[in-house]
Parts: C-alpha cells; sequence; structure tokens
C-alpha cells in the first residue's frame, strides 16, 4: 500500500512540474554567434562542467586551452586563448554558443562544434569508404554544454 501511494505522489509531482524541454541541435538558434536560452533547459553544474574539459572522452578542453582555475591538469593546451577570466569577456549566450559551435562566432576556428549534428565534410569516405552515413550525434549534450557553460561563468579576472 505504501508503495502505491509514494507512486502517486509522485506522478502528482511530475505532473505538477513544467516539462524542461531540451534544444535539439538542428533547432539551436544562434543569434550573432551567441545562444541566449539554455539548450538544456536546466541550469548548469560548474564541477560537472569542470569534469567535462578535463575529460579525455569528453570535451577535453584542456587539450589546447590552459585554465589556471583547474589545477593538476597534465598537459595543458597553448594552442587556444587561455580561459581565465573569460567571463568577464564574453557573456553567458556567448559562452554557450562558442561552445556549441565555435565557427558561428570565429569563421575558420579549429574549435570542434560540440553540438552538431550534421553538416560534416567525411574525407574518410574518399580514402577507405568508411565514413558514416547520415547525421552524427553531438560531441557533448544539451547538459554538458550547459555544465561547460557554467563553469566558465565561474573563471572571472
Amino acid at each position: 500500500m505504501t508503495g502505491r501511494l509514494w507512486l502517486a505522489a509522485v506522478a502528482a509531482f511530475a505532473a505538477a512540474v513544467p516539462a524542461m524541454s531540451e534544444t535539439a541541435p538542428k533547432d539551436v538558434a544562434f543569434v550573432e554567434g551567441a545562444i541566449e536560452a539554455s539548450l538544456s533547459g536546466m541550469p548548469g553544474n560548474p564541477e560537472e562542467g569542470a569534469k567535462v574539459m578535463t575529460t579525455n572522452a569528453l570535451g577535453n578542453c584542456v587539450a589546447c586551452h590552459q585554465v589556471n582555475g583547474i589545477p593538476n591538469v597534465q598537459f595543458p593546451g597553448t594552442i587556444a586563448p587561455p580561459l581565465d577570466g573569460v567571463a568577464d569577456r564574453w557573456s553567458e549566450a556567448q559562452l554557450r554558443g562558442i561552445v556549441a559551435n565555435a565557427k558561428m562566432t570565429f569563421e575558420g576556428s579549429f574549435m570542434p562544434a560540440f553540438y552538431k549534428t550534421e553538416g560534416f565534410i567525411r574525407p574518410g569516405a574518399a580514402y577507405s569508404g568508411k565514413a558514416p552515413e547520415g547525421d552524427l550525434p553531438p560531441i557533448l549534450t544539451a547538459q554538458q554544454i550547459e555544465d561547460v557553460v557554467a563553469f566558465l561563468m565561474t573563471l572571472k579576472e
């Protein structure tokens, strides 16, 4: 009986809370390179953002960027701008746009588009015949983008 009561309470709560909607990569609206609204509909977690930035299989931002705010990075990158003070140089919307797809702000940037699923050049098809067909999944999820942006917003001078 208690299990049913608990389940009913959870269902009532879920119905009362408005659903947060995630913006699909194809539906992202860039305004001069910036993305005004959260991609996940949820606030970012700066601690998770730091993990994404330092994890090889995720964003691995520290491979190119130096960030003094993240200690103990073994091989900090030096080929992209340092990120210390980035929250003083860019707004949250601008940072979201840069992390999602830097090419929308900086044409010719070598920074990967972390929240993109289409429009890739696939040279593997010409050389190996093994390039994937169709859309690819984004490198980072909408929430991971929000987490990275939340961390970047902590990097002030």
